[in-house]
């Protein structure tokens, strides 16, 4: 969350970045409930102070009509407290409850607009590929090579799974591993992280676990979810943590599944691998201090394109703009792939995304720092794709497609897989 004393001095500029982000905060309540809050705290004080010094008298030498005057006013007070405290209770669960739901602050040069129409594209890589033949999309190829079965998992899973099979099994894997290789030499912390978190840390990370709109599934009376992404436990990994200022930054990298629910997710860009329940990704996650974030966020967008162009693979970034940031996000960029299938004559789909989300998880998690001069400040975090798996093969398939319906394997994956191209 953000730094919630600003809520007064900064009224309007966050009330400006939520119309911005196309949210709905009712900002004057949260305030309200700050006064309150406030208000009560100070009562809470003034009387437990009032209580000290009851307790105080009755230590002394005195009347019986004193004392019994004293152990009433002190029954008084102790009731009086409780009552104030479960109204504080109350009022803090409000408060805390709705200052979770005000956005971070947004980068002043992020592209103001409702939907990834309004994002700004900022540079391009390599040219789209050209075909003397129509070209087909991932799921004919993938079936005709008989490397992707959609028809199975959804008569077992339901629809948005998928079995990969033969060397489809080989282009997953060496994905990974290429991409582990690439992450290893830049000196990030590699793991293979739990698919499941507790909802405090993905609540923590700024995810909804609950609700219809949630594209999280949440493990029915267990208090945990299956992972959206490893953004989630590489963030929770550092929980109510506090670093020396020396151990930053760090730098994770975390393979593993992610599941998602993709309520409304329909549509032809949806078909097929584009948008599944579950699939593979390495996530990049850094732990760092305000001072070097936005360095270390240009850092994991050029480490993202490195990727993408050792694979060959045309693609455009862009500047996300503040409707489709997410509430974490103070900057996004993502990284559009070419895909030939896409559309009626080829259209960029979204492949990576990296984002700095400064402060605003790291308080939300209580993740901490001690500077060389002994001040404590929160650290700044941030998340990156390396590779999300099932549209990196959305993109190898359609860009590397032959004539006769064989896909060329990129180079770059060759001494993974061992074949220089998939055929039946």
């Amino acid at each position: 969350m953000i730094d919630l004393r600003e809520l007064k001095e900064r009224k309007e500029e966050i009330g400006k970045n939520i119309a911005d982000r196309g949210m709905k905060v009712d900002l004057d309540l949260i305030i309200e409930l700050q006064n309150q809050r406030s208000l009560l705290l100070q009562q809470t004080e003034a009387l437990r102070k009032s209580r000290n010094e009851n307790a105080k008298k009755m230590k002394g030498k005195m009347d019986q009509n004193t004392r019994t005057a004293l152990i009433e006013e002190g029954k008084t007070l102790k009731d009086r407290i409780s009552e104030i405290e479960e109204t504080l209770k109350k009022v803090e669960q409000q408060y805390f409850s709705l200052a979770r739901t005000i956005p971070n602050y947004a980068h002043p040069s992020a592209p103001v607009g409702a939907l990834d129409k309004d994002n700004l594209e900022i540079s391009s890589w390599g040219e789209p590929a050209s075909f003397t033949f129509t070209p087909k999309d991932h799921v004919q190829l993938g079936e005709q090579l008989d490397i992707i079965d959609f028809e199975s998992a959804t008569r077992v899973s339901g629809p948005k799974f998928y079995y990969l099979k033969n060397e489809g099994v080989l282009l997953e894997l060496a994905l990974q591993r290429y991409a582990i290789d690439i992450l290893q030499k830049h000196g990030f912390i590699l793991t293979i992280t739990p698919d499941i978190a507790k909802e405090e840390i993905v609540e923590g990370i700024g995810f909804n676990p609950r609700g219809e709109e949630s594209n999280i599934y949440t493990i029915e009376g267990t208090g945990t979810c299956l992972v959206g992404t490893a953004e989630i436990t590489l963030g929770g990994y550092h929980a109510q943590h506090q670093f020396d200022e020396s151990d930053l930054p760090l730098r994770y990298a975390g393979l593993s599944h992610c599941f998602r629910r993709e309520a409304g997710g329909a549509g032809q860009y949806s078909k097929g691998l584009y948008r599944v329940h579950q699939f593979s990704k390495l996530e990049m996650f850094v732990y760092c201090t305000p001072e070097m974030s936005d360095e270390i966020h240009s850092q994991l967008l050029s480490i993202e394109e490195e990727i993408f162009r050792g694979l060959g693979i045309p693609y455009r970034i862009v500047d996300t703009c503040t409707g489709d940031l997410g509430a974490p996000a103070y900057r996004k960029f993502d990284i559009e792939a070419w895909m030939p299938g896409r559309g009626e004559s080829g259209e960029y789909g979204e492949v990576t995304s990296t984002s700095n989300c400064t402060d605003y998880q790291a308080r939300r998690l209580n993740v901490k720092y001690k500077t060389k001069e002994g001040e404590t400040r929160f650290v700044h975090l941030l998340n990156g794709t390396a590779i999300a798996v099932s549209r990196a093969i959305v993109a190898i398939l359609e860009n590397f497609q032959m004539s006769d319906g064989s896909i060329k394997i990129p180079s770059a994956l060759v001494p993974y897989m061992g074949i220089t191209e998939i055929r039946r």
